[in-house]
């Protein structure tokens, strides 16, 4: 069981019409978000698995490959 005491009335009023809008009782709202935020990894170790990896030589930069895939779709 967990207990959230002294929340802001403008926060919990805005959790109760989030809940209500996505047809839930504020405490399956509130789970659901809790269950989305231990799902993923935090940030800290995204960042040093993605330093554990090989760099990547890409002979330009990203922006000019950016750039290049956008006038490929259209989209400059």
């Amino acid at each position: 069981m967990i207990q959230v005491r002294n929340v802001p009335e403008r926060l919990h009023r805005e959790l109760v019409k989030r809940a209500k809008t996505a047809g839930l009782s504020l405490t399956d709202y509130i789970q659901g978000l809790l269950e989305r935020e231990v799902s993923r990894p935090p940030a800290h170790e995204v960042f040093e698995r993605i330093g554990r990896r090989p760099k990547v030589n890409l002979q330009r930069s990203a922006s000019e490959l950016l750039h290049e895939a956008r006038q490929q779709r259209g989209m400059e």
